[in-house]
């Protein structure tokens, strides 16, 4: 009887192999390969926006032309984390949503479990960035060259109480902080507007810096990483602060680290802040090697170059890491387009082109796109956008939450092949997971392979699609 069981099986067997076509499709549907693969999609026409789909992994197939091909034996950075500047704007939104929805939507940001998508890298300002009501700064009072008056002022209203929520969500968030100017009596033209740090106040400016780090440490926050001016190249905002590469070498090996150091504080300092455009700027400062003792990479915004050159600094000073701290959405754009661009460009190029840490701009905006200094940026659009209580979602959060729920800190990023009009990023996580983000570029459908090893797949995305494909690693 035994025997006749076992015949019966393998015609059985041997029948649904007969219906299946050469692409590894039954009649009925995807034969779902042995291999266990969840995926996130989004497409551009927002049916599926970051949701888990099913049925649409197939065994690998030889005919189809394209496959991402996994290097595992060529492992290269290791990540830092995924997310946005939390900006004083950002905070008040935040701040003003009722205390049960607040908490909701934070968990959601930066928790980890069910449908969080798990935030783990945000940005800050020294004093006002562009986003907050007005330009200040932590010491108006140029009588005080000692800082005995330092007060952490209009974010003690809403940032810092923000911040704090969000480190008893996530304790181990990892926080740069940028300033946009140093206070106006240090500058060249005493103005938050341009104007460049005057050599008189290049040691008082440490000591303010050094200030900052020990009295956000008083309320709670640890500041990880320093960038030493954000857009040092672009004096037309407000605030904003002009410095020279020469001027920011000097400033770091003579001023900023040895007040570092002297403090006994553990900040990372990052060099240049501003577009891939200009990497002979980063390579002066890294070039210098006493400024570059106390330097642990440089940060770049994509408003104008090509990603590409990140990899150009990495290759001239392997020792020192790359983070990508700012790309903007405008608030003009479409969905769609932005999606595909940011995928492209900033998730995975930033991460292709050695990113350890891919930071967007910014967290949040409202339907008016307030508050702002009145120079500052009027078409930023937020990764949520808060009116109230009520919370929409937009490209940007689409966007890192194909890295940040998956990528954990400590991810170690996993070269691919180049497959165009494929974009890809894969990670191996610290609990031995891989997660492979896959971008369709073209204007077709593509179906394609996945090899990692002996462990194989094959799937279809759509034009303009991404997704993201995790499965256990042997």
């Amino acid at each position: 009887m035994l025997k006749l069981i076992q015949f019966l099986a393998l015609i059985a067997t041997a029948l649904l192999a007969g219906s299946c076509g050469s692409d590894g499709m039954s009649d009925g549907g995807p034969v779902t390969d042995p291999l266990l693969v969840t995926q996130f999609l989004t497409t551009p026409g927002g049916a599926e926006r970051f949701v888990e789909v099913s049925g649409q992994i197939r065994s690998a197939n030889s005919q189809h032309p394209l496959t991402i091909d996994i290097q595992r034996s060529a492992p290269r950075q290791e990540m830092a984390g995924f997310g946005f500047a939390v900006t004083g704007g950002s905070a008040s939104h935040i701040n003003a949503m009722s205390q049960a929805a607040r908490t909701t939507l934070l968990n959601e940001l930066f928790g980890t479990a069910g449908s969080s998508i798990g935030l783990s890298f945000i940005r800050i300002s020294v004093g006002a960035s562009d986003l907050d009501a007005s330009a200040f700064s932590y010491n108006d009072d140029p009588n005080d060259p000692e800082h005995n008056g330092f007060s952490l002022g209009p974010h003690l209203d809403d940032l810092i109480p923000v911040l704090k929520e969000i480190l008893a969500i996530n304790p181990d968030i990892a926080i740069m902080a940028s300033p946009w100017s140093a206070p106006s009596w240090m500058k060249t033209n005493n103005s938050f507007i341009g104007g460049s740090l005057r050599d008189s106040h290049r040691d008082t400016y440490a000591a303010y810096l050094v200030k900052y780090i020990e009295e956000m440490a008083q309320e709670g926050i640890t500041i990880d990483y320093l960038t030493v001016q954000n857009e040092p190249l672009h004096g037309g905002n407000n605030p904003s602060m002009e410095m020279s590469a020469e001027q920011q070498a000097t400033f770091i090996k003579d001023h900023l680290g040895p007040a570092f150091a002297a403090a006994g504080n553990e900040v990372k300092i990052i060099a240049y802040d501003h577009n891939a455009d200009n990497t002979a700027y980063p390579l002066t400062v890294l070039g210098d090697a006493a400024a570059a003792a106390y330097v642990d990479g440089s940060a770049y915004h994509l408003y104008a170059g090509n990603i590409d050159a990140l990899s150009g600094v990495h290759d001239a000073h392997p020792d020192k890491h790359i983070y990508f701290t700012e790309q903007w959405y405008n608030a003009g754009g479409d969905f769609a387009s932005d999606f595909r661009w940011h995928m492209r460009n900033v998730l995975i190029g930033g991460t292709r082109n050695w990113c350890r840490g891919i930071i967007e701009w910014n967290l949040s905006s409202n339907s008016s796109l307030d508050p702002r200094t009145p120079e500052g940026c009027g078409s930023c659009l937020g990764a949520i956008t808060i009116d109230g209580d009520q919370v929409s979602r937009n490209a940007g959060y689409y966007v890192i939450a194909h890295a940040s729920k998956f990528v954990r800190p400590g991810s170690i990023y996993l070269p691919t092949s180049d497959t165009s009009p494929l974009h890809s990023a894969a990670f191996l996580t610290p609990d031995n997971r891989l997660v492979l983000i896959v971008l369709n570029d073209g204007s077709n459908a593509q179906t394609f392979n996945v090899q990692e090893g002996e462990n194989s797949f094959s799937t279809t995305l759509s034009a303009g699609a991404a997704a993201t494909f995790i499965w256990d690693s042997e």
